[in-house]
């Protein structure tokens, strides 16, 4: 297989999306959150605590990764960071009520981006383009 174009072109659409994002979050008065963040927050909507190695995990970055995205979200005031009682090394983290204030916002950008993307595109495209990308995704895990 000779498909040279694939991850360049995957890598574009990421820097577009990331422009998209960043513009969004501007118009809606977030200069303290940044694409990068969102991963976490979606993560974290739910409502629960996470470790921060479970988010590294699920969001397929490094523990340092999420240590350095998470420290801006606390000082920003989104999350609080707690101490395992049991374990001093492990945080566990979940959002503040400000932090849910973000998932209206979030969810709408995300609607928007989505929209953006497929653009032009068919539901049975898009869905198609969805699971090629995801299992090239997962082929980095085999």
């Amino acid at each position: 297989m000779n498909h040279r174009k694939i991850v360049s072109l995957s890598s574009k659409l990421s820097d577009k999306a990331n422009k998209f994002i960043i513009s969004e979050l501007k118009q809606n008065g977030l200069s303290d959150i940044a694409p990068s963040h969102g991963d976490i927050l979606a993560i974290l909507f739910d409502g629960k605590a996470y470790e921060m190695g479970e988010i590294a995990k699920k969001i397929y970055k490094t523990n340092a990764t999420v240590s350095v995205l998470v420290e801006k979200l606390v000082k920003a005031g989104y999350i609080d960071k707690i101490k395992c009682d049991e374990d001093a090394r492990i945080s566990r983290v979940s959002l503040t009520s400000k932090g849910f204030d973000l998932k209206e916002i979030v969810d709408l950008i995300s609607v928007k981006l989505n929209n953006k993307v497929c653009k032009g595109l068919s539901e049975s495209e898009a869905m198609l383009l969805e699971i090629l990308l995801e299992k090239s995704i997962e082929s980095f895990d085999k």
